[in-house]
């Protein structure tokens, strides 16, 4: 079972997250702010951490400064009532894995928090599975159907990074951001095409597609198996 720790100033918020978590078979650990988040680290073994932005004591942007400088990894969904771009990027840069804006739909936080888990897991055994697509990322293979085939790199890594955040819209520039070199004179069209390269070599896929959203990007979709 995985343990998520909810970090969060609000008793009644604090209650009702770790209530839908554990409804969803999640343990849930509960902590009142950032400094009671650490004493309880120093003893309880953690897979993820939700986290409210404006706390006492210590708020989240601190939290995390202070679990990323200690070498800490767990995976960070801040979730907070700022909407302000700034505040969304100065989370990020402090090492936040995803954002989320109050008020917090519960389906949404759920899906997000298994894309955390499952990246993670992907991050420590360096492949994927999805379905019966087995996505190896020392050797950029995809392993499909009995077949298996290496990828250009920045078309294995777009389809990794998709496939590790199902039902989550990327924007192009998100996705030139995270693949290619943030100073590459390459523009979004590149995307689109390596995005087209991957169709033609999934379209028989029975484990995902990629999607276009008009007008903002493309995400990955997992599909049910019968």
């Amino acid at each position: 079972m995985f343990v998520i720790m909810v970090v969060e100033d609000d008793v009644h918020t604090r209650k009702l997250m770790c209530a839908v978590l554990e409804r969803n078979g999640y343990s849930a650990v509960p902590a009142s702010d950032g400094l009671d988040a650490l004493r309880l680290l120093d003893t309880k073994h953690v897979d993820l951490i939700i986290m409210d932005l404006m706390m006492p004591r210590m708020d989240g942007y601190e939290l995390t400064r202070s679990l990323r400088e200690g070498g800490c990894d767990i995976p960070i969904l801040m979730v907070t009532a700022k909407e302000a771009t700034e505040d969304k990027c100065r989370g990020l840069r402090l090492g936040a894995d995803d954002y989320m804006v109050k008020p917090v739909d519960e389906e949404e936080m759920l899906l997000r928090v298994a894309a955390l888990l499952r990246r993670a897991r992907a991050a420590t055994e360096r492949r994927l599975t999805v379905g019966e697509t087995v996505l190896d990322y020392d050797a950029f293979t995809v392993k499909a159907g009995g077949k298996s085939q290496t990828l250009p790199q920045k078309e294995f890594l777009l389809l990794f990074t998709l496939l590790s955040y199902p039902d989550k819209i990327f924007t192009r520039r998100a996705l030139m951001d995270e693949i290619w070199d943030m100073s590459s004179e390459t523009d979004e069209r590149t995307v689109d095409v390596h995005i087209n390269r991957l169709r033609d070599r999934f379209r028989d896929s029975r484990d995902f597609e990629i999607v276009t959203i008009r007008g903002l990007g493309y995400k990955a979709v997992y599909h049910e198996r019968t």
